[in-house]
């Protein structure tokens, strides 16, 4: 193991400390970069009804707690690995509410303490593809809380032209201050049943997994960019 993971593990100073680091280089992007963006209004309106739930693809995750967090309480999910306590440092001091997964086996208990958070009026922002992927193949925890919980799913993506792709499985998108960015949530208008056998919930995680790969490419797309992890 890498010693810098080792002490991720061990130190939640250290975490705090490069979460802190992380979150001024995430406002610095939203600040310098020239933003367009789209329906973030509709989004606004639907947090003034009731809590949402947002979705989108791990690789498009770095923006979201400054461009959606922003809005309103949001909870998430985060990884115990080394990376999920970055992450979870920097979401937390850009407002956010992490929730620690398990690492090994069920994560009955988180999937409850979201949707207690849901009932309690604070909505929910997760990645799709979960925190260890495959890449872009949606997992049916966001399903399972809409059709328990009721809340509308939205679709969120960001994309800009000066970026760098990390070297790791979801290829993530890194933004470089200044240029040009996109950013857009869009509501997915699918009927969600409270009772939904598993023919049907698979045929709506199919659903809600192209709607959001397609959403996503239509961001890369208004940026004149092909469309990309």
């Amino acid at each position: 193991m890498h010693p810098l993971r080792r002490r991720l593990e061990r130190s939640d100073t250290l975490a705090a400390l490069l979460g802190g680091l992380a979150a001024g280089y995430v406002r610095l992007c939203q600040r310098t970069i020239r933003w367009e963006t789209a329906g973030f209004d509709a989004l606004s309106v639907a947090l003034a009804e009731g809590p949402v739930i947002v979705v989108m693809w791990h690789s498009r995750l770095l923006l979201a707690p400054v461009q959606v967090g922003a809005l309103a309480p949001f909870t998430t999910l985060r990884d115990p690995s080394p990376a999920g306590r970055l992450s979870a440092a920097m979401q937390t001091r850009l407002g956010m509410r992490p929730i620690e997964m398990a690492a090994r086996g069920s994560n009955v208990g988180a999937s409850r303490h979201v949707l207690r958070q849901l009932r309690e009026g604070v909505s929910v922002g997760l990645t799709g593809d979960g925190p260890k992927g495959p890449a872009r193949r949606l997992k049916l925890a966001p399903l399972d809380w809409a059709r328990v919980s009721g809340a509308p799913v939205f679709l969120y993506a960001f994309s800009c032209t000066r970026q760098k792709r990390l070297n790791a499985w979801d290829a993530m998108l890194l933004p470089r201050p200044f240029g040009r960015g996109h950013a857009a949530v869009a509501r997915w208008d699918a009927d969600v049943p409270r009772r939904a056998d598993a023919d049907t919930m698979e045929r709506l995680r199919g659903d809600l997994e192209a709607a959001l790969t397609a959403h996503q490419a239509r961001v890369d797309g208004a940026l004149g960019l092909p469309p990309g992890p």
